[in-house]
């Protein structure tokens, strides 16, 4: 059956429309399950991260736009809003595109190593959920492989750029001494920790970790030479912050314009710097209209990102040719795996017929016929029943002028100099 991927992402999306179609860590697994059972959707794989949403699905004939319709239908939007900034991969370009996303070759950041972990979560989020069988399951594990190998075989992951790091960038274009400032950082995940880590290596005079859950929050913190906070004091905090980055799930925004203009006059109107690096966002969109915030979303990275990525472009175009390679390679296993239910049948079939003709000789031989005659019956017998079936199929397509089936024959019995 053949792959479909379907999706969006940070370069034919905006981050608003981005965030209606996202799913969250817990909305995956039931719509998994939805997705699957669609009239002609044999396997599922969901793939949601701050700059994409995407479906894998392997589908049957006449359901190839069945993903498509489930997404409106799921989000409930109407019939083709998603049309003009959608893209879609079939067959050999499906696979193709699996391999460039989990080697960071799709990314914001080209290369950045973050999105395989998020791959690798897709994938057991989909394994859980029972919407994945052998095709996909292989397609992701050579994906992983295919990953591993691009940042072992080029230099795609020398001096890795994330999006933390690029926000921390930011972050300095801003503050000319981070000794002097303190940051609140909202969300206890990956790209929190990176950020965590890219501030405090900057010698950060302040920081602040808020969580929803107060023991990650710490655990992160402690690390750092932080203090933690839960979510729900953020209004007695946010005062304090110079800055302020945000990475959570939540579907709904942690911070609002009200608490933001509460802490601005608390600040006696000191400016503060907010990066909203979560989709769906994190922090109210009309933030920006407060005179004294300085708010920065995920698409306003693009212009640090794209000046640290020119170094790895020539790493990319040696990725892109081992994944070539690679993509062939899986295709050729998808070739094979397709004869394994007729080779299956057919020695079952060969296995049925040998049973039958040596159980048959050696009632010869138990009734004290002559070894020779019970030979001679099994030699014969299973010969004419094993090419009785190939013999017919032969000269039918003979008498039908199937010359690709008489080929295929020659090619397969060695007969190369069979005259035509």
């Amino acid at each position: 059956m053949p792959l479909v991927a379907l999706g969006l992402n940070h370069l034919t999306a905006p981050v608003a429309l981005r965030e209606q179609v996202a799913f969250d860590p817990e909305d995956t697994p039931p719509a998994l399950g939805e997705l699957a059972a669609e009239r002609g959707v044999e396997e599922a794989l969901i793939l949601s991260t701050c700059n994409r949403t995407e479906l894998y699905c392997t589908v049957g004939e006449g359901a190839e736009d069945a993903p498509l319709a489930w997404l409106h239908r799921h989000h409930r939007l109407s019939p083709g809003r998603l049309d003009e900034f959608l893209y879609r991969h079939d067959g050999d370009d499906a696979v193709r595109h699996v391999f460039r996303v989990a080697t960071g070759l799709d990314s914001m950041v080209l290369g950045e190593p973050q999105i395989l972990g998020q791959v690798k979560d897709a994938w057991r989020a989909a394994h859980a959920a029972g919407t994945l069988h052998a095709p996909m399951d292989r397609l992701m594990q050579h994906a992983f492989a295919v990953a591993k190998r691009v940042r072992t075989d080029t230099r795609i992951g020398v001096a890795p750029v994330s999006v933390a790091f690029s926000a921390v960038r930011l972050v300095e274009r801003a503050f000319t001494d981070l000794r002097q400032a303190c940051a609140l950082l909202i969300g206890a995940g990956e790209t929190i920790e990176l950020a965590a880590r890219h501030l405090a290596e900057r010698q950060i005079r302040r920081l602040i970790v808020a969580n929803r859950s107060v023991d990650h929050a710490r655990a992160l913190a402690e690390r750092f030479g932080g203090y933690a906070i839960p979510l729900a004091e953020l209004p007695l905090h946010l005062a304090e912050a110079d800055i302020v980055v945000s990475a959570t799930a939540s579907r709904v925004p942690v911070l609002t314009r009200a608490m933001l203009d509460d802490a601005l006059r608390e600040r006696r109107r000191r400016p503060m710097f907010l990066l909203d690096l979560a989709v769906p966002r994190d922090i109210e969109a009309d933030v920006a209209q407060l005179p004294d915030a300085f708010l920065y979303g995920i698409d306003d990275l693009k212009q640090v990102i794209d000046a640290g990525q020119r170094s790895r472009e020539n790493a990319a175009r040696e990725a892109e040719a081992i994944i070539e390679l690679q993509v062939e390679r899986y295709l050729a296993w998808r070739r094979s795996s397709a004869l394994d239910q007729p080779l299956r049948a057919f020695r079952a079939e060969a296995e049925a017929q040998r049973d039958q003709v040596l159980a048959r000789a050696r009632e010869m031989l138990a009734n004290g016929r002559a070894p020779a005659e019970a030979l001679d019956y099994l030699a014969h017998t299973l010969t004419g029943k094993l090419l009785h079936a190939p013999s017919v199929r032969l000269r039918d397509a003979a008498e039908t002028g199937d010359q690709a089936l008489l080929d295929a024959a020659a090619r397969l019995f060695g007969d190369d100099e069979r005259p035509r």
